[in-house]
């Protein structure tokens, strides 16, 4: 996956990633431009790099609308420098706990789960996904089946719950609804084309699972803990150079299983319940 390269992936969308490869972006933010008349969508233009950008820009001149799955650095900080150069309306969410994150993103229009947007030869069905962050959304391609799924989820690796906006039961409830939908394939915000989407949200939600009971194991042996003291145990299976990452969705468990009243806690203390 070459970044700034433009890739037709399906017959109705084209892929450009950027260059910002890292341990969380993969091989770089997927830039998704849907349509082959004069009226074409921009999904997520990713990162504020002006050379991507300019890949965005150069793919077409019909651009008309961009469409955001959240507002992390990674994706909708580039809403902005494009519409320096596209005079065109951006749309997604913003939640309260998210109005800090880009602060330049400026939707012309709050998009709500189920709405519908139009285009000349697409349409977009929108889901709400919290979760990875509460103003997730994924956009059903109607056309094609396929799932523009940004960090809902992603080709290569889990992502990550970081409380207080990330939540991990919302994010298995998420993924659970993704099953009352029509889809054949997923265009995920990092990595390549993901076949199958059902069978790939089962898996997640019982990796996740799988995970909560590691994490189960260890706070009852240790009766107490918490991010810090647990990761080890819960994530023994993981480089301890992404321990720091790791301790964000632990977190996540812990506070669905304080939620589920299966702990409790003092002060930064979660103490498993004898119940």
């Amino acid at each position: 996956m070459k970044s700034e390269e433009i890739v037709q992936i399906t017959p109705l969308v084209k892929r450009i990633t950027a260059g910002n490869s890292s341990v969380f972006t993969g091989p770089g933010t997927n830039t998704y431009i849907v349509g082959n008349g004069e009226d074409l969508t921009v999904v997520d233009p990713g990162p504020a790099l002006s050379e991507h950008i300019e890949a965005i820009v150069s793919s077409s001149s019909n651009l008309s609308r961009i469409i955001v799955t959240h507002t992390h650095p990674d994706h909708s900080p580039g809403v902005s420098l494009l519409q320096a150069k596209v005079d065109i309306p951006a749309y997604g969410l913003i939640t309260e706990t998210t109005k800090n994150q880009d602060t330049s993103f400026k939707p012309a229009k709050m998009l709500t789960h189920g709405e519908v947007i139009e285009a000349e030869d697409h349409a977009f069905e929108v889901i709400h996904t919290p979760g990875h962050a509460s103003n997730h959304l994924c956009y059903l391609l109607r056309e094609e089946k396929l799932l523009f799924t940004g960090d809902h989820i992603m080709n290569g690796s889990t992502v990550v719950i970081a409380p207080p906006d990330g939540n991990m039961k919302d994010y298995l409830e998420s993924l659970k609804m993704l099953k009352d939908y029509d889809l054949e394939n997923i265009a995920p915000g990092h990595g390549e084309l993901m076949p199958n989407p059902h069978a790939v949200a089962d898996w997640i939600v019982q990796h996740r699972l799988e995970r909560e009971e590691k994490v189960i194991e260890a706070i009852k042996e240790a009766k107490t803990g918490n991010p810090d003291s647990l990761v080890e145990a819960v994530y023994d299976d993981v480089d301890v150079s992404l321990f720091f990452a790791a301790k964000w969705s632990l977190e996540a468990h812990l506070i669905k299983l304080l939620n589920d009243d299966r702990v409790t806690k003092e002060g930064n203390q979660f103490i498993w319940k004898d119940n």
